[in-house]
């Protein structure tokens, strides 16, 4: 059996959590329910990542102990679980979690035994908002390219890595494709990035400057670690690295794949810091890393710290689950930002849920109804279903070989080929002419239709599961009979 480990980036926790990274939760839904559903063992992991200063300076001015105000927005984030309809397995909080700081202290350890660690005096340009120092030329007008702020010229002793001494090894394994950055203008861009020379860098902060949050470097009471080495060891933390747990050898070791996905401001940690770390360590590398662009708003990046943001709880409570998801994934690209508007996301849901495949739904039940009672015919499928039949037969190897693509919007749209087909097919076959003339094969019609519904709403499982479960029931017999045509999907105004 494949065995796949999948992982989103685990935010921090300053403010209530955005839509930008709810795309990401339900990306990363949607492939751990496809694979489980094609018969995988998929273990899905997300989380917080709370020992940052940007947290601190939060709690600060909220007047509030940081505690208090990470424990009060991580339950925000874990609690998106039930309104994004969400499978994680695992939630992982890096303040709280004991498996983390093991894990990190762990890691710090094997990277120091490697040698990788030294002590160094540095003077940077550091972005709170990004927690990273940033190079003079990486400005905008001198101004942080995501915040728009100027960062704070920091000057302390650090602990650092050795990355320049991971260069080679990490081109051979990306140029190889045993380490897949997705889309190719990522990994061209991780490429370049390591061929303009890797740099060693900073994995600890003062506790002074740190305000005396984050874990401690071993040996060094007076450093925290590096709130971006820190939270990136979750994803072997979890799996108990620190405690020997068995998860750390079945998930990460030996797992087929092993998954992160992540949005395109992040890359540089993920696909260059982290396997270098890991390198160090002497632990398996990730196979894929796979990037989303941004969500903005108005053309702007979603963000915390912008006010750019849409609360995904309060959009779900105000459209639905499936409006959310369906937009996400029908509408937003694999390359390129995309903008939200509410009226984009309603007129979505509108044409395909509730006028789509809602009403489809609807109709053939109804037919079902009226032409047979209530009883789905048992007949076979007669000639003229052949793209109705192409449309239902092909959907799953459309949506693999897509998904294998990190790409949903083909994967979204081979769902809606079968919602096409079967409205053409109902169109074409005319029912209601059938039963007039009580042409027998009306039958056939009816059950193929049927069955075609059957199979969408097992292939729509992934993408939005209530609703598949609801069509699930609307087209099972009860008694013999199918309970009777409910609207699936509202209509939004």
């Amino acid at each position: 059996m494949t065995r796949s480990y999948l992982t989103t980036t685990i935010p921090f926790v300053n403010a209530r959590p955005h839509l930008g990274f709810a795309l990401e939760l339900v990306q990363a839904d949607v492939l751990a329910r496809h694979r489980r559903h094609r018969g995988e063992e998929v273990r899905f992991l997300t989380g917080t990542d709370e020992n940052s200063l940007k947290n601190v300076l939060a709690a600060e001015a909220e007047g509030i102990a940081v505690q208090e105000l990470v424990d009060r927005n991580a339950r925000a984030f874990e609690d998106l679980k039930e309104p994004l309809d969400l499978s994680f397995d695992d939630f992982i909080r890096t303040s709280s979690d004991p498996r983390h700081r093991a894990g990190v202290e762990r890691l710090w350890q094997r990277c120091a035994d490697a040698g990788d660690l030294y002590l160094k005096h540095y003077e940077g340009l550091y972005c709170i908002g990004c927690e990273q120092f940033y190079q003079p030329e990486d400005l905008a007008d001198g101004r942080c390219p995501d915040h728009g702020t100027e960062p704070q010229l920091v000057a302390e002793e650090n602990w650092f890595f050795r990355l320049s001494r991971y260069a080679e090894p990490l081109r051979e394994l990306i140029t190889s494709g045993k380490l897949r950055i997705e889309p190719a203008t990522r990994r061209n861009e991780v490429l370049g990035l390591i061929d303009s020379g890797l740099h060693d860098f900073s994995v600890s902060r003062s506790q002074r400057r740190a305000r005396g949050w984050g874990i401690p470097v071993p040996g060094d009471p007076d450093q925290v670690v590096y709130v971006w080495w820190d939270a990136l060891g979750n994803y072997v933390s979890s799996l108990g690295y620190g405690t020997d747990s068995e998860d750390l050898e079945h998930w990460w070791q030996h797992s087929d794949q092993r998954i992160h996905l992540l949005g395109k401001g992040v890359v540089r940690f993920h696909a260059v810091y982290w396997p270098a770390t890991l390198l160090s360590a002497g632990l398996a590398l990730p196979t894929e890393i796979l990037v989303h662009d941004y969500l903005t708003v108005d053309g702007r990046k979603i963000s915390k710290s912008a006010g750019t943001t849409i609360d995904p709880a309060e959009l779900v409570d105000e459209v639905g689950t499936d409006a959310v998801r369906w937009w996400l994934l029908r509408d937003v690209p694999r390359i390129g930002d995309a903008d939200f508007t509410r009226e984009r996301l309603i007129a979505r849901s509108n044409t395909d849920l509730a006028g789509g495949l809602g009403n489809l739904v609807n109709r053939i039940v109804s037919l079902i109804h009226r032409y047979c009672d209530g009883r789905v015919p048992a007949a076979p499928t007669p000639d003229g279903a052949e793209e109705l039949l192409y449309a239902v037969t092909n959907a799953p190897g459309r949506i693999g070989a897509a998904l294998a693509n990190y790409d949903f919007r083909p994967a979204a749209t081979a769902l809606w080929h079968i919602v096409e087909a079967a409205n053409r097919y109902i169109e074409t076959t005319a029912p209601w002419k059938l039963a007039k003339a009580q042409d027998p094969l009306l039958q056939g019609v009816l059950a193929t239709l049927h069955q075609a519904c059957l199979q969408l709403a097992s292939e729509l499982e992934p993408f939005l599961p209530s609703a598949a479960a609801r069509i699930t029931i609307q087209c099972t017999p009860v008694d013999g009979t199918l309970p009777a045509a409910s609207p699936l999907f509202p209509r939004l105004t």
